[in-house]
């Protein structure tokens, strides 16, 4: 009799699995056109395109909350509790909840403005002139600040925050922040002014664009970056890209043949992103629960890769030599410490993406502040630059050269991503718990890396992250995986007492 009951509640379900797995399928196909967007889409396509992705966005939010998606959910009734299915409609109730109260006019509009919006910021940026996008801007944040409306959280900054980390707040993040500026400033500071010998010189030089592609195409593979599901390409913002499916999940890069640390850790971190994807249960595809569940847990995988492994003395002491070889004549008289020391230099930069591990928190609380300041009124886009460069002197003591190299450097508001900043610094703080709860678990990971092995480190992300999906909510996986909830003193203890040592510093 059971058996009957677990049947008939499976079958139950059928039409609104079939449904929104539709849903996904329209998402998915927006996506292939984002990527050709970004990649390899002439031009002249650029009007057209937006206008194929407006319709499609449309499309899926009227699916989305038609009544007949209501009525399934309705009919769907409950599930057992820590079950796949319990969680599914969990989901799929959150989605619909959110998509009700967005007009199909405003996702439709948001969607053709945002794919016209990032082609005029590549021209604004190539060009350094924030006219040609700042209007484009004007258009996005007030789309932004209309869905805010029609989303009525406590801060009108939360409806963007949660859209990419349900479970986080503006109140949550300025506690966090504060926590993290109290730490991270005096290390800084502190070693700002000491600041020597240029060891980042090592990473500047020539290097063939072509040989620092098959390097880093090398060690991603070492990672565990599957091939057979997954390609590299290029972008001027480099990005990962799934389609609902851990059987395609696509990263691009970008190189500097005069700075080889620009295209070795975009690669990495974006490998890091796409391990994630690839690791999902495939029972999940064309589902909600299918794709990381927050971007901060997606932000600690591309972040523990970049940094944790990638920057660390292991990982060097296998790869330092293949580095010599991928480069004859650049790298001469460069040994492993040296390496060590140079992808780990600290000196405030003025682009985040090419900060140091230090300092990159920094240029989150930046951003974190001008979005706020933008929901909150305080702030115009007219005002943007002036904010920006203030702010960059304020915290990092140095004002951009251009508003290409300033204001201009990101994607994220072309695209609309209002809220994804504190992604990163999340990510960094959950990097840190994550993998310190990995080497207690699996001694093995760290001789690995010595090897260029890294399966024991895949083999626990797969087994507490990966595999989950959107299963359990962002606070719930990390303590189911370590133990605890987040936490930013882990992440501080480490800062401490890595750049502490790299520039004998005295413990605080």
């Amino acid at each position: 009799m059971a058996r009957v009951m677990i049947d008939r509640a499976s079958e139950n379900l059928r039409p609104l699995k079939e449904r929104l797995a539709t849903i996904k399928d329209i998402h998915s196909a927006a996506s292939v056109l984002a990527w050709d967007r970004q990649t390899y889409m002439p031009e002249g396509g650029v009007g057209g395109r937006a206008e194929q992705l407006a319709s499609l966005a449309r499309t899926a939010h009227e699916m989305l909350v038609s009544p007949e998606t209501g009525r399934l959910l309705e009919d769907a009734g409950g599930r057992e509790p820590g079950s796949d299915d319990a969680a599914l409609l969990r989901l799929a109730r959150r989605e619909h909840d959110r998509a009700v109260r967005l007009p199909a006019r405003l996702v439709a509009e948001t969607s053709r403005v945002t794919a016209l919006a990032e082609v005029a910021w590549i021209q604004a940026r190539t060009h350094s002139d924030w006219s040609k996008f700042a209007p484009h801007l004007d258009q996005i944040l007030a789309l932004k600040q209309e869905e805010a409306d029609y989303l009525d959280g406590e801060h009108p900054y939360d409806a963007m925050l949660d859209r990419y980390d349900p479970g986080s707040s503006t109140e949550r993040l300025v506690v966090m922040f504060d926590e993290l500026k109290a730490g991270i400033v005096p290390l800084v500071s502190e070693i700002s002014a000491s600041l020597g010998e240029d060891r980042a010189a090592p990473l500047r030089g020539a290097f063939d664009e072509a040989a620092q592609e098959a390097f880093g195409r090398e060690i991603i593979s070492s990672f565990g970056y599957d091939w057979s599901r997954g390609r590299q390409d290029r972008a001027v913002h480099p990005f990962c890209i799934n389609f609902g499916d851990p059987g395609d999940v696509r990263i691009t890069t970008r190189f500097d043949p005069e700075l080889l640390s620009v295209g070795l850790f975009a690669t990495y971190h974006e490998a890091g992103h796409a391990l994630y994807e690839q690791g999902v249960d495939p029972s999940y595809s064309r589902t909600p629960l299918a794709g990381g569940v927050s971007m901060g847990v997606h932000e600690s995988q591309s972040r523990l890769w970049e940094n944790l492994v990638a920057r660390s003395r292991p990982f060097w002491s296998h790869f330092q030599p293949k580095l010599r070889k991928a480069f004859p004549g650049v790298l001469d008289g460069v040994d492993i410490e040296t390496m060590y020391r140079a992808v780990n230099a600290v000196r405030p930069s003025e682009v985040r993406t090419e900060a140091d591990e230090l300092t990159y928190d920094l240029h989150v609380l930046l951003r974190f502040e001008l979005e706020v300041g933008l929901f909150e009124g305080n702030l115009t886009v007219a005002d943007l630059p002036e904010a920006w460069n203030t702010k960059m002197e304020e915290y990092l003591g140095i004002v951009p050269e251009n508003d290409a190299l300033g204001v201009l450097q990101d994607t994220h508001w072309a695209i609309g991503y209002f809220g994804y900043f504190p992604s990163y610094t999340l990510g960094n703080v959950l990097s840190v718990q994550l993998f310190e709860t990995a080497l207690k678990e699996r001694p093995g990971i760290v001789p690995g890396m010595e090897r260029g092995e890294f399966g024991d480190l895949l083999g626990w992300l797969r087994e507490n992250v990966h595999r989950h999906g959107k299963k359990y909510e962002p606070d719930d996986l990390i303590a189911h995986s370590t133990g605890r909830p987040p936490d930013t003193a882990p992440y501080l203890r480490y800062l401490e007492s890595k750049f502490g040592e790299l520039y004998g510093l005295k413990p605080l």
